[in-house]
């Protein structure tokens, strides 16, 4: 399942209790999910490393969305790790079609589907800028990843796994991908 809305802990509670096999991801994308994966694990490996540095995060959606991307939450949450001062709230989102083609770049093809995601960390003084950037346009990406978790769920069914609920990380961390 693929979803960044609803309650999370009570989508996870729902799994478990029904017994049923599952892969549960706010992201299904299993590049942007190996993206994901670098920064939480630069995040274990060098906790604080941007302590006082200053991060800006713009995500664009279809106009449809109205929640905040559970992927840019997700990264938000490891760049905190590594000492980023940063509230969710603050996450910019950009809804409006004019403005996603304009400022973001969306092509106007992918209006009505797209991700673009920008992360920006600035050091205290300016002197330093990096940029962390995914954009997607069009469904595939997700849909490939689906396939991904079907497969792997498949296996571990076959296998006679105890565990019943996964993520995308663990999907990754196989290496069963097509």
């Amino acid at each position: 399942m693929g979803t960044t809305g609803g309650d999370r802990a009570l989508l996870l509670k729902t799994a478990e209790d029904s017994g049923v096999h599952a892969v549960i991801a706010p992201q299904m994308g299993k590049q942007v999910v190996a993206l994901q994966a670098s920064i939480e694990d630069m995040a274990t490996r060098f906790p604080g490393a941007f302590s006082g540095y200053k991060l800006k995060v713009v995500e664009s959606h279809q106009s449809s969305k109205v929640d905040t991307s559970g992927t840019a939450k997700a990264i938000v949450s490891s760049f905190k790790k590594l000492g980023l001062d940063f509230d969710e709230s603050e996450i910019e989102k950009v809804r409006h079609r004019v403005e996603q083609h304009e400022r973001m770049g969306v092509p106007v093809e992918y209006i009505d589907g797209h991700a673009f995601h920008t992360y920006t960390l600035t050091s205290p003084d300016d002197t330093v800028c990096i940029e962390f950037k995914h954009n997607v346009c069009g469904r595939s990406i997700y849909a490939q990843g689906s396939v991904d978790a079907v497969i792997f769920l498949h296996e571990q069914i076959r296998s006679g796994a105890t565990k019943k609920i996964y993520n995308m990380f663990d999907v990754l961390e196989s290496g069963k991908m097509m």
